[in-house]
């Protein structure tokens, strides 16, 4: 269903005064989540994996890229994919740098590849292979395999003590952030993690949580520590299978995005630049994106939700986003002050964060109506949840070469062969 017609078109731009209050506008929509993915990463890593300068210099890159990619007729901005925060710091254990990156350029090779593909054969087969019943799964399993990381931060782990400073600010960004997302209007209802960011935060500093120092020690401008293969490491396909399947995932949310901004804006992206270009185009963000060290891009709604908010559809507002994103990851003090977010902070938010990625699995399971009295469609969600959830691993060893599939990998795998090979049968 169509909305209102555009107040500014794909092909248009307006005023650079109220075209650079729009463009903030989508920086603002994309930050909150895009500087939680390298610091979740991190996190779950037990490591500095990825960096927010290089995550927010790599989600303007990517977009820059997109839009050429699909000759400017696409208003999508691309930012860091929470899919992959579990798989990258599943293949940064496993492969250390070289694994992580590696295993993201090649996400980024597989999208070209299936956009090859699609040019010539079409998408009809992309929708055999991951239907309904698998991808909803897929992205459950995404949500609550974080959970034990919102549960940590937060300080209530089994066999923790409880400090009650860290409990009121996780509670203070939970419930402001959840306030935000049911009663709030406007653009402040796009930017519901960003506000519980900031409540959180400005409660950990009166508490006194926060330490300056890394801001004060910062210069005002700053080189983001880049990650390039062959000088910082030496690629390496130890990991690819851990994360590699998860491409699968953000696939589907790719073209669901994409059908929702068609939906409205008036066009169908899917035909016109055509999911090739689009896949193109976000498959070439993400190679650069692991070939300078930041996490995989991927479609983001909350820029979808400003275009709709805003009837603004100009492919230049997204672009001036996008250079936006690139200047502030060159802002020293600034990414230092972001740095200094405390755990307690990021909790609070992630507890709903979590829960909603795998409230959309669900979602998608009701939107597309997958019926239940199905043996079949039983036994494919419950056998990847269980797979993906228990901790399941599976390694294959030839000679000199360990593979070891597990997680939300293994899941995947599962998932589409059960789907394949199982028949359909009936309710009785």
């Amino acid at each position: 269903m169509k909305t209102k017609k555009m107040t500014y078109d794909v092909d248009e731009m307006p005023p650079i005064g109220k075209s650079l209050v729009l463009a903030l506008q989508h920086v603002f929509a994309m930050f909150g989540a895009t500087i939680l993915v390298p610091i979740l990463v991190n996190a779950a890593a037990g490591e500095t994996v990825l960096t927010i300068p290089v995550a927010l210099v790599t989600s303007g890159i990517g977009t820059l890229i997109y839009l050429v990619c699909t000759k400017k007729k696409s208003p999508v901005y691309l930012g860091s994919s929470f899919a992959f925060i579990t798989p990258i710091a599943a293949a940064y254990t496993k492969g250390g740098m070289a694994g992580a990156m590696t295993g993201i350029m090649t996400v980024g090779i597989i999208y070209v590849i299936i956009a090859i593909i699609i040019k010539f054969a079409g998408k009809e087969w992309l929708e055999k292979l991951l239907p309904p019943i698998v991808i909803g799964p897929m992205i459950m399993i995404i949500g609550l395999g974080l959970a034990p990381s919102a549960i940590s931060q937060i300080g209530l782990s089994s066999g923790t003590s409880i400090d009650y400073r860290v409990l009121i600010v996780a509670l203070v960004a939970f419930l402001v952030t959840a306030f935000v997302m049911t009663k709030a209007k406007g653009f402040f209802r796009i930017i519901p993690f960003l506000i519980g960011i900031v409540a959180g935060y400005i409660v950990a500093v009166i508490f006194g949580l926060i330490d300056f120092k890394p801001v004060v020690e910062a210069s005002f401008f700053g080189i983001p520590k880049f990650v390039l293969p062959f000088k910082d490491y030496k690629p390496s396909f130890i990991a690819l299978v851990t994360i590699a399947p998860v491409a699968l995932v953000t696939l589907c949310e790719h073209i669901g995005d994409h059908t929702s901004l068609g939906n409205i804006i008036g066009r169908d992206l899917i035909k016109d630049p055509g999911l090739d270009r689009t896949l193109l185009g976000d498959g070439i963000a993400t190679f650069v994106a692991g070939l300078l060290g930041g996490p995989a891009n991927t479609t983001y709604g909350e820029n979808t939700s400003v275009v709709g908010m805003t009837r603004v559809a100009s492919v230049k507002v997204v672009g001036m986003a996008g250079i936006i994103a690139i200047i502030i990851g060159f802002l020293g003090k600034f990414t230092a002050l972001v740095s200094t977010i405390p755990n307690a902070v990021l909790g609070g938010v992630s507890l709903l964060l979590y829960g909603f990625i795998a409230v959309n699995g669900l979602k998608v399971l009701i939107k597309n109506k997958v019926d239940f009295e199905l043996p079949k469609n039983v036994v494919v969600a419950s056998s990847m949840l269980v797979l993906g959830l228990g901790g399941a691993a599976i390694s294959i060893i030839s000679g000199d070469l360990s593979v070891t599939i597990s997680g939300m990998s293994l899941a995947s795998i599962v998932g589409i062969i059960l789907n394949i090979i199982i028949p359909n049968g009936n309710k009785e």
